[in-house]
């Protein structure tokens, strides 16, 4: 057997094993979850920062003055 084959044999054995773990207490998986929801949370919320603030920044941009007219 090849030496790659082998290792790739442990890894997946190690992740059925964790996998069966984690299918035999249903809560343990609530922390994974609530990590994922605030995660994808935190994206929408950066999302809606950087609309905000490039409307902003088009909107400051847009204002004209009038620096050369003296007074």
């Amino acid at each position: 057997m090849f030496p790659e084959l082998i290792v790739i044999r442990h890894l997946f054995t190690v992740l059925h094993g964790r996998w069966q773990a984690l299918r035999a207490d249903p809560e343990a998986a609530y922390s994974t979850e609530a990590v994922i929801v605030t995660a994808l949370l935190a994206g929408l919320a950066l999302t809606a920062v950087g609309i905000i603030v490039y409307k902003v920044v088009t909107a400051a941009n847009n204002i004209t003055t009038n620096s050369g007219s003296g007074g």
